[in-house]
């Protein structure tokens, strides 16, 4: 749809549905859910849009890639219940959280030069299941406290296959040495990069039989892209919201 309409002309739904590739039913739908400002209504009650149901259209349609659907459709909603700084902070969360995982993929690729061992250190050293232990071995609450997960998390990867930690034969207590820990850090780094279970289960499996962490290099390379992709996906989006809230007046 043009940005050449003057803001007083009127569209049909069909008009708004054909300019984006999308069906009537969405453009209604749309509407309902405080994505798009409420339409006019002819005589006969048929809905009306306007130029500005367009440009609010095209910037949910431009934040979705970016920041996904939930979350455009929240900014979408406070924008056109006048709560723009509800709106911006929703934009600024997105922006913070692509940056942690850009943050996330810098620690997997510190990874690849190497994993350092868990230090026998810091509050619960000893023995028990809450204790650190000497050369880089640890017990579930203290090595999900560091990943911060739960420790149900990690016996979830231990059934999947992704964690192997041993049991201690006099308490039975799961003990993580280093390579179960080093699976358990990795795991969770990928988890966090948007990976599934089954598709880290393989690259740990390399992993371990090629006794290193290049099989990752291809995956990290995936991960970067989908994250460059993301970051311009939100700049498109922010230069259509910026132009929907100049519209708005």
């Amino acid at each position: 749809m043009g940005r050449n309409l003057q803001r007083g002309d009127r569209l049909r739904p069909v008009d708004l549905a054909r300019a984006h590739g999308l069906s009537t039913q969405a453009v209604r739908n749309y509407e309902e859910a405080g994505i798009l400002p409420a339409a006019g209504r002819t005589p006969h009650g048929y809905r009306t849009y306007t130029p500005l149901h367009a440009g609010a259209l095209r910037a949910f349609l431009a934040l979705v890639p970016g920041h996904g659907h939930r979350t455009a459709a929240s900014i979408m909603r406070a924008v056109n219940r006048d709560a723009v700084d509800e709106a911006l902070r929703l934009v600024d969360e997105s922006h913070a959280q692509l940056l942690d995982d850009r943050r996330t993929l810098q620690a997997v690729e510190s990874a690849l030069r190497g994993l350092e061992p868990v230090a026998a250190s810091g509050p619960g050293a000893g023995s028990g299941p809450n204790a650190v232990t000497g050369s880089g071995v640890t017990f579930v609450g203290p090595l999900a406290t560091e990943l911060g997960i739960r420790p149900a998390t990690l016996r979830k990867w231990e059934r999947a296959g992704l964690v192997r930690p041993r049991r201690d034969p006099s308490t039975g207590y799961r003990v993580y040495d280093e390579a179960a820990v080093r699976d358990a850090r990795l795991t969770h780094q990928l988890r966090r990069g948007g990976y599934l279970l089954e598709q880290i289960a393989p690259l740990i499996a390399r992993v371990r039989s090629a006794g290193g962490l290049e099989p990752l290099e291809g995956a990290l390379r995936d991960w970067r892209g989908r994250l460059s992709v993301r970051g311009r996906a939100m700049l498109a989006g922010a230069a259509e919201l910026e132009a929907y809230l100049r519209e708005r007046g």
